[in-house]
């Protein structure tokens, strides 16, 4: 049996129905466009049409306190592509070998700072004049790629001051990801260590923009005039504690030592005069892509260039430490000026074990004064023990130790000050004795401290007690000349009364002074100097040297603390260092004859 076949107005009403059943789905859709999505596609359809291109404004420069350049910038060219037009027309595989680089590596850095197909990507800075002539000379030849004017950091070589400038380099797609995209973009140079990382924000300004029209095959079109041109602000200007002159005989001090830390600090107010980490590397090379044979060999360089010394370096202080040893046994009512203990024959028992001093033959017997000036360890051993692990880790930490100073720099180290807890819980609960407390006593041990927490201490003994938070700011100027002073703020107090800030500076002058001084070789003709010589023991090689001067004694305008790795002797090669730096700030500020700025006896 046949079914009946379906007549025309069925047929017909049955066609309407389907076709205004996709009628509506048609105009849904395209009220959904319309509505829904109509910003997504908007946008869209605009970084198609329209190509961004940022300008970078003049990263602000970086001066020392006497506005000479620390950081400047120098002009430059960057290389750029467009995705999508660089990919259809090979012009990849032409720029390559302009740029002595490979295919690969071009389109690693394309992936890394794409943000559209049709939107600009940085594949190099720094382009050599030569290739951006040939690109200007053979544009047709390159479609999809153009250079623009930027900037490049430029930093003093002579003063070695990586450790605190820091450097730029490209920003990173984790970074990225936690910072602003107002402000940051992907190919963008961020600081990354030091002053450029600690005040990247005040330094960058903010990027302007040009927003330029293009067709659909990419073809330039000219400036889209329904996009507002943006100008660049510029970046603040940062005038530094830093004295260039005392920073250059810094890092002209550590001779032919590789290897050490110096800090020179202004105990009045907290502002740091000279930081060197020593070996440094270029701040520079880390502005652009670091080639992987550089990068390898930094890495494998023993010298360990990378590391921040005065802010991350971590070395027992040695005998630069019984001036904290003898501040808290004397506040402590343990000792007074006059105390005497066993008389130093060259060692001291101390159950089956003899601990030696320095001076094979002794010192015999000493008061706190003749001790620190001879740096007697028989002295100060019987000092730490009397000490006790307890008031050790108590005065230690109320003297700054164990805990960040606090400068404006990233990445401060805290130091170590053991404890009765840290003992327990590193050696187990009895399993250690007092005789921990005896190389405590003269800064050996498991105790370590920066170069910075030691000049931070002895900026309080030269300042009566009173400890400034070490600082490198010491102007902000904003790009329309406003300026504003940063004034140094008191850190924290000694733990020390003034009675004994004087036994201790007079045991620092004698150090100096004396006729049985340790650091002799310090003196200078018409300053009086303070300090305090330092051998710490290594494990891992020669002793380290340590000295942290002063001058004048009377009313100390700088503190110079110099550490020199392996070395040996602190009296034999960090003292001369520090006489340096302070024969710089002394005969430039005139509180030294030009005649007599020599060592007494020279």
């Amino acid at each position: 049996m046949t079914r009946p076949s379906l007549g025309i107005t069925q047929r017909f009403t049955i066609g309407v129905a389907f076709a205004g059943f996709f009628l509506v789905l048609l105009l849904g859709r395209m009220l959904f466009l319309q509505t829904v999505r109509h910003q997504s596609l908007y946008a869209q359809s605009e970084s198609n049409r329209i190509r961004v291109q940022p300008i970078v404004p003049m990263r602000g420069t970086i001066f020392d306190r006497d506005r000479r350049p620390i950081i400047a910038n120098r002009g430059c060219y960057s290389l750029y592509v467009i995705p999508e037009e660089a990919a259809r027309s090979g012009t990849l595989g032409k720029l390559a070998p302009l740029l002595s680089t490979d295919l690969d590596d071009l389109q690693r850095r394309i992936r890394k700072n794409q943000i559209g197909r049709y939107q600009p990507a940085l594949i190099q800075r720094d382009v050599d004049f030569e290739d951006v002539a040939v690109l200007e000379e053979q544009n047709e030849s390159f479609p999809g790629a153009h250079y623009s004017k930027d900037q490049v950091r430029m930093y003093t070589d002579s003063l070695k001051s990586e450790c605190f400038t820091g450097y730029v380099g490209e920003v990173s797609s984790e970074e990225l990801a936690q910072l602003d995209p107002s402000i940051y973009r992907s190919g963008a140079l961020i600081g990354k260590a030091g002053i450029e990382k600690q005040y990247d924000r005040q330094l960058r300004g903010m990027e302007g923009a040009e927003y330029l029209e293009v067709a659909a095959s990419g073809q330039l079109l000219g400036v889209a005039i329904d996009q507002p041109y943006r100008p660049p602000e510029a970046g603040t200007d940062l005038i530094l504690t830093i004295d260039n002159d005392v920073q250059k005989a810094a890092a002209e001090s550590f001779g032919e030592f590789c290897c050490g830390a110096a800090v020179a600090i202004d105990p009045r107010n907290g502002e740091v005069l000279a930081m060197v980490s020593n070996p440094s590397n270029d701040a520079g090379l880390f502005s652009g892509p670091i080639p992987d044979s550089a990068w390898k060999a930094i890495l494998a360089d023993s010298t360990n260039p990378l590391l921040n010394r005065p802010i991350n370096g971590l070395y027992p202080p040695g005998s630069t430490y019984k001036l904290m040893i003898a501040g808290a046994a004397l506040e402590s009512g343990l000792i007074t000026p006059e105390s005497r203990f066993s008389s130093c024959g060259g060692g001291y028992r101390f159950g089956n074990r003899v601990f030696k001093c320095w001076r094979p033959e002794g010192h015999g017997s000493l008061g706190v004064i003749g001790a620190i000036e001879q740096s007697c360890d028989v002295f100060f051993y019987q000092v730490g023990y009397r000490l006790g692990i307890e008031r050790f880790a108590e005065y230690s930490t109320a003297c700054g130790f164990g805990r960040k100073t606090g400068i404006d720099l990233p990445r401060e180290s805290s130091g170590l000050v053991p404890s009765k807890d840290w003992y327990d819980r590193k050696l187990g609960a009895g399993k250690w004795t007092a005789a921990v407390l005896l190389n405590l006593g003269i800064g050996q041990g498991e105790l370590l401290v920066t170069p910075l927490q030691l000049a931070q201490f002895y900026c309080g003994l030269a300042n009566n007690g009173r400890v400034y938070r070490p600082h490198l700011i010491k102007a902000i100027v904003e790009a329309n000349g406003r300026e504003a002073d940063i004034s140094g703020a008191v850190s924290f107090t000694l733990p020390f009364s003034e009675s004994t800030l004087q036994i201790l500076r007079a045991g620092l002058t004698a150090v100096v002074e004396g006729g049985s001084g340790t650091a002799r070789g310090a003196r200078i003709n018409g300053v009086t100097v303070g300090g305090k010589t330092g051998t710490a023991q290594n494990p891992h090689g020669e002793d380290h040297a340590w000295f942290v001067g002063l001058a004048p004694v009377e009313a100390p305008e700088i503190v110079a603390c110099v550490l020199v790795e392996n070395a040996g002797h602190g009296s034999t090669w960090a003292a001369p260092a520090v006489r340096k730096i302070l024969m710089a700030y002394l005969k430039k500020h005139n509180l030294v004859p030009e005649d007599l700025a020599v060592v007494k006896g020279e």
